[in-house]
Order: C-alpha cells, then sequence, then structure tokens
C-alpha cells in the first residue's frame, strides 16, 4: 500500500483548514440567505469569470497557492491557550499516538511479507501460464475441465457447435500457445489500452510475458519478456518503482519514484519519435529542400521513460509534473495488482465487469431529470417547426449539428 504522492499543490479554489480551530467564529453569517435560482446562475459566472482571470494569470496563481499553502499547519491558538494540565494531557495522547503509529508500521511491514510468501506460491501459476500462452506445454485435462466450469451451456446448435469446433481444431493445428496475449490482455484493460497507439502494436505482438518481483527493500519490479523483432533488440525491459525509507502517516509506505531500461531501437523503429518532414526554399538560388526533424510522440513505450520529480525552480511545470508521476505511479500499480494476477480475465474481457467505473466517467447525458420530459418534448417539437420552416424556404433540410457534450 502506498500513500498518495507528497507535496502535493493544494487546489487554490479550496482553502485547507489551519489546526484546531474551535475558538474560531463561524463562517457563515447569520444573516446569510440560501441561494435561489438567480444567485447560483450568478455564482456560475463569477466562477467562470474567476477561472478565466486565473488562466490568465499564471503569477496570480503561483501567489495564490503560496498564501493557501502558508495557512497549512497555522495553528489558531486555542491549543496554546489551555492551561497547563490539559497540555500535558494533549502531550500524553501525542506519546500514545507514537506507539499506534509504531503497531501501524509493524502492520504494514507484516502485510508486505504475507504478499512476498503468497507471491512465491503464485509464481509456479505464473510460469504454468506462460508456458501455455508461448506454446511450449498444453494445459491438462483437469485444467480445461476447471476453466470450463459455470460457463453457460449453448441451448441450441450443439451439434453444429461441435463440428465447427473440431473442424477449427484441424485447421488451426499449426497455431502455436495463444497469439497476442498479451496485447488483447492490455487492451482491455482502460488504463493501459489509452497508452497504446496503432503503431505500438506491431512492438507488442512480440510480447510473450509479463511478470515482477519484489525488491529486497520495500518496492516492486515490472519485467516484460520480449520475442524477436523488428524494432528493438532487448529481450527483456524493466522498470522498478521505488519507495521511502520511512514510513508514511499511518505506516504505509510511501512512493518515491521509478527507473526504466533504455531501449534499444533499431534504426528507423523508435515508436517514440515520428519524423516530420518541412519544405525550406532557399531566398537566392530559390531551391527547395526537404529538412526532416525527429520530435517526440505518444507511445506506450514512453512508460519506460518515467518523469522526473519537479523541481523547486520550475513551478511552472511542477503540477503538470505531478500529475504525470501519480498517472505513471498508478499504471505500475495496475499492471501490478490487475493484470499480472488476472491475465487471463483481461485476455477475454471478463475482468471487465468487476471494474469500478468512476462518477466522473458517467455521462451526464444518459440521466434525465423527470421533470424536464415535459420540456424537453416541447423544446424539441419547437425543432422539428424550425426545421420545417427553413427547409420550406430554400428546399433542402439543414444540416444537423452534433450534440453537446455535457461534461461535469
Amino acid at each position: 500500500m502506498a500513500e498518495p504522492i507528497r507535496n502535493k499543490r493544494p487546489d487554490p479554489s479550496t482553502a485547507p483548514t489551519p489546526q484546531n480551530t474551535p475558538a474560531a467564529n463561524a463562517p457563515i453569517s447569520s444573516h446569510a440567505q440560501q441561494p435561489g435560482v438567480a444567485s447560483i446562475k450568478e455564482e456560475d459566472l463569477d466562477r467562470a469569470t474567476a477561472a478565466s482571470i486565473l488562466a490568465q494569470n499564471p503569477k496570480l496563481v503561483s501567489l495564490i497557492q503560496g498564501r493557501l499553502g502558508s495557512l497549512v499547519g497555522r495553528s489558531s491558538g486555542y491549543i496554546e491557550s489551555l492551561p497547563v494540565q490539559v497540555k500535558k494531557r494533549v502531550s500524553g495522547l501525542k506519546g500514545i499516538q507514537k506507539e499506534h503509529s509504531k503497531l501501524e508500521a509493524e502492520f504494514q511491514e507484516e502485510v508486505l511479507q504475507l504478499e512476498k510468501k503468497y507471491f512465491a506460491k503464485f509464481t509456479p501459476l505464473y510460469e504454468q501460464r506462460s508456458a501455455i500462452v508461448n506454446g511450449k506445454t498444453e494445459p491438462t485435462e483437469d485444467q480445461i475441465k476447471a476453466g470450463e466450469e459455470g460457463e453457460e451451456d449453448e441451448e441450441e446448435g450443439e451439434g453444429a457447435a461441435v463440428k465447427e469446433e473440431k473442424s477449427a481444431e484441424e485447421s488451426d493445428a499449426n497455431v502455436s500457445g495463444i497469439p497476442e496475449f498479451w496485447l488483447s490482455a492490455m487492451k482491455n484493460q482502460m488504463s493501459l489500452a489509452e497508452m497504446i497507439t496503432d503503431r505500438d502494436e506491431g512492438a507488442l505482438k512480440s510480447l510473450i510475458d509479463i511478470r515482477m518481483e519484489y525488491l529486497d527493500k520495500p518496492g516492486f519490479r515490472l519485467i516484460f519478456e520480449f520475442a524477436e523483432n523488428e524494432y528493438f533488440t532487448n529481450k527483456i525491459v524493466t522498470k522498478t518503482y521505488y519507495y521511502q525509507n520511512e514510513s508514511g502517516y499511518g505506516g504505509d509506505f510511501i512512493y518515491d519514484h521509478a527507473e526504466g531500461d533504455k531501449i534499444e531501437w533499431k534504426a528507423g523503429k523508435d515508436l517514440t519519435v515520428r519524423v516530420e518532414q518541412k519544405k525550406q526554399r532557399n531566398k537566392n538560388t530559390k531551391q527547395t529542400r526537404i529538412v526532416k526533424k525527429t520530435v517526440p510522440t505518444e507511445s506506450f513505450f514512453n512508460f519506460f521513460s518515467p518523469p522526473k520529480a519537479p523541481s523547486d525552480e520550475d513551478d511552472d511545470a511542477a503540477s503538470d509534473i505531478e500529475e504525470r508521476l501519480e498517472l505513471d505511479y498508478q499504471l505500475g500499480e495496475d499492471i501490478k495488482e490487475k493484470l499480472i494476477p488476472r491475465a487471463i480475465d483481461w485476455f477475454t474481457g471478463e475482468a471487465l465487469a468487476f471494474e469500478e467505473l468512476d462518477e466522473d466517467d458517467l455521462d451526464e447525458a444518459d440521466f434525465d431529470d423527470e421533470d424536464d420530459d415535459d420540456d424537453d418534448d416541447a423544446s424539441e417539437d419547437h425543432d422539428d417547426e424550425d426545421e420545417s420552416e427553413e427547409e420550406n424556404e430554400d428546399g433542402s433540410k439543414p444540416k444537423q449539428e452534433a450534440a453537446e457534450c455535457k461534461q461535469s
């Protein structure tokens, strides 16, 4: 388990709550009114205006972030105003909490050792899986029977299905293992699928195994094994995730950074770059020439070149890099915790049924308010009348505009 990345900049839209504030006055006055519809609309406009101002003034955003950051951890003076005996009791509770933190750290360490213990038991199963995927062996009858249990029986055309299966077995007798097993599994895992481009697929078809190993200290290594291919000479490409030596609040291990292997690309086969061509004309001779420039491009293989932690001097790019660091770590966790243990479920797509959808992924267009049904119908009727009138004027129906994409 790992805590979120430290030193995350506070959201400028929400001020952090200072420590111990029971002596502070309530932030809402007794004369405050509940906002009506009009005031809500005005509030939305105010937010849009504020967002526009902040977008045009990065220095203002930096100033606000600095001011908000200075509030974190600032005391309201309540603790300092307590009687001496009460302060001693507070100190005593802190001492008890430290004992609790020590036990939490021991708990996390034992959890890690338990993970390693069962990982050693999983490893032979992963080796059997790899052997079957790559055509080195066939599953046993017991394994096949266990895998078929629970599958729905076909009610119709059972005889025809058996004949087709036998015919398929005869025609596919030369197929070894399960072709493109890992590529298919990765494309069904949503976070990984977003990274895989069409250009990447040619190289990922040669991926014959993905596995992991724990480090001696907290951390893990992802191992990608490739067959001979036309893109790079590496047979093994790894990426290692390191944690800090000190545990975080609650005894959790704190992620520190990741390091990836350098990919030895063959000439002209680097999938992480693309070549741009630009035509230039000489002002004097009027001759033209083609200038080629290599620029970075999106690719799954950028995964092996993780972003570096932002420096204090580069505040402008810090927020973007922190987001990339979080995404990079989450991808590693998804491969470790989801893809490797249940690769066959990702290959078949069955694992998708168990993925929890984030509320942000739900399209508001899929939900309608019951009270607005009549208004929507009336609006649609009105739109139909307008389209009909325009069609009668020039004899042709106007082009239909694309539906608005609603986002929360």
